[in-house]
């Protein structure tokens, strides 16, 4: 259950505590997010760190209206698009692909496996377009529900079941065609 935050943004209240639980409970969330929508691990430091800098010096403007990961979420979207449209990432394209998954599984050999099958599923992830990638790990990593999604992308809850259906259709064929390639 989400920790109500509202309650301890009185004035006087000590905002470092609660940064600090925000960064232990989002931080990887945010950093996983981030990579994800801009493919390179050293943008997404940089949008995380900054994201918690936005959180720190607007932790007042939380209305409630939503949920706080959504919030951030929200926070950390615009803050990887806004890097994605600048001018540095249209001019120099490096990207790094090295993606750490793990399972879990008393077997060694499940662990391998399991490994390289979801590694293989969040290659073709990345593949996607952003706007089909996004609603994607929302859905899948991120285990929000299409109206939070809505929210967080700041789109109706019909065009996030939409983008939905669109990017399952294409990790279809995208996974269809590395089977037969492989």
């Amino acid at each position: 259950m989400e920790k109500q935050y509202i309650k301890y943004l009185a004035p006087g209240f000590n905002r470092d505590l609660v940064l600090e639980d925000l960064m232990t409970t989002y931080g990887q969330d945010v950093w996983n997010f981030a990579f994800f929508l801009t493919r390179r691990a050293d943008a997404a430091d940089d949008i995380s760190q900054d994201v918690f800098l936005i959180v720190y010096n607007r932790l007042y403007t939380f209305r409630g209206e939503s949920s706080i990961k959504t919030w951030i979420l929200s926070i950390t979207r615009n803050k990887a698009l806004n890097y994605l449209k600048s001018a540095f990432i249209r001019k120099v394209t490096l990207i790094d692909t090295m993606l750490h998954f793990s399972g879990q599984s008393p077997s060694a050999e499940q662990v391998v496996l399991d490994h390289i099958s979801s590694r293989a599923i969040w290659e073709q992830v990345l593949k996607l377009p952003l706007k089909f990638r996004e609603v994607i790990i929302l859905n899948y990593h991120f285990e929000l529900s299409v109206d939070q999604i809505a929210a967080t992308l700041q789109i109706s809850e019909g065009t996030v079941k939409s983008r939905l259906h669109r990017a399952k259709k294409k990790m279809s064929v995208l996974l269809d065609s590395k089977r037969e390639g492989v």
